[in-house]
């Protein structure tokens, strides 16, 4: 029985033996986990090696908030208005910015600083600044301000078209007025559209159930990396609405914001057509239309480029230059990324048939 033991333990030796010869078991490193090649992990010094990785690890909410705070700006704002007997008083005015280059360049809102008669910036150490000169542009609810301040913690830049539905995101800003504080939640939408006042939709929006206060408006949303992927802009505040909060993409903003830092203004190709409405199966079944995506044209401007090409309210626009077009979104970003002037073939469905027309950008400025 002895011998049939002996032999029993010497044949589990040898295939342990032979496993390992042949790479099929794996060693354990200093920490007790297995190195997958079968290798020691452990160099001459004793040090595990560093495993690069293709990303960056995602850092915790606390780091985001250390890493992102210092860049992030409150602003003040100061109205003059007129009681019932006609006597001058003030009106005080709370959001939030962020800064994008070190030379005293800060990203807020149009309606944040819309129609003030005095801007001040604080920054996170609480030194104060009057805003000396201040780009808007009323269409896409974004401001540039430029205050005398140099070598300042200027904020990353991420990208918005990376972000999932789920990504963690933080919202910084001045909630309240009350100073710098932070909020977390996830993305809970992208690409969304939605009309804040008469003839003025802003496209391309990302939804968050992360908390949005006044006093929030032009703060950045970042990733779980530190990085600015959008710009604070709406709460929807309805009854028994809640967690629903939006910020412009950063991807559609970045474009708008160098416009405004180097010209002072926004200048967009002018394309003539409104109200437009991304098409999907719904769209399409409620407008009887024949085909299930693309950006659907409701309005028409007279004596503009769209009209002069032969398009109509009811046309469904597929494809934009090269690029295929799903969505209002798409379109959007393939308009303003065209010169004015250039002529662009343009394909959409008006009912059953599909055409091309060509259509010839005009200039159109908000300020």
């Amino acid at each position: 029985m002895k011998a049939l033991k002996i032999s029993h333990i010497l044949i589990a030796l040898v295939i342990v033996l032979s496993l390992l010869v042949s790479g099929g078991c794996s060693v354990l490193d200093s920490n007790g986990t297995i190195a997958p090649d079968g290798t020691n992990p452990i160099d001459s010094n004793g040090t595990p090696p560093v495993v690069e990785n293709e990303t960056p690890e995602a850092l915790s909410i606390a780091d985001v908030v250390a890493l992102v705070k210092p860049s992030v700006v409150a602003i003040n704002t100061e109205y003059v208005s007129y009681d019932i007997f006609n006597r001058p008083y003030a009106q005080q005015g709370a959001g939030s910015g962020w800064i994008i280059d070190e030379d005293g360049i800060i990203v807020t809102n149009n309606h944040v600083v819309e129609g003030a008669d005095s801007v001040t910036v604080t920054l996170a150490d609480g030194k104060t600044f009057p805003a000396i000169t201040i780009s808007t542009d009323w269409l896409s609810d974004l401001a540039v301000i430029k205050v005398d301040a140099y070598d300042l913690p200027a904020a990353q830049v991420g990208d918005s078209d990376d972000l999932r539905v789920g990504d963690w995101v933080v919202a910084i800003g001045n909630s309240l007025g009350m100073g710098i504080s932070a909020t977390k939640g996830i993305v809970s939408a992208k690409g969304i559209s939605l009309t804040v006042e008469e003839e003025k939709t802003l496209y391309d929006l990302l939804q968050t159930d992360a908390a949005i206060n006044p006093g929030n408006s032009g703060g950045p949303l970042v990733n779980i990396a530190g990085e600015v992927i959008g710009i604070t802009s709406i709460k929807v505040a309805q009854v028994g609405v809640e967690g629903m909060g939006y910020a412009i993409s950063i991807d559609t903003a970045e474009p708008l914001i160098e416009q405004l830092i180097e010209k002072g203004y926004v200048i967009r190709p002018f394309l003539g057509v409104q109200d437009l409405l991304t098409v999907d199966a719904t769209v399409a079944s409620f407008y009887g239309l024949d085909v299930d995506y693309g950006a659907l044209i409701r309005g028409i401007v007279a004596g503009g480029p769209a009209e002069a090409a032969g398009l109509q309210a009811g046309d469904v626009i597929t494809k934009f230059g090269d690029q295929e077009i799903a969505d209002v979104n798409q379109l959007l970003r393939a308009l303003y990324a065209t010169d004015v002037g250039v002529t662009v073939d343009i394909t959409f469905w008006r009912g059953e048939i599909q055409s091309i027309t060509q259509v010839t950008l005009a200039e159109s400025t908000f300020s």
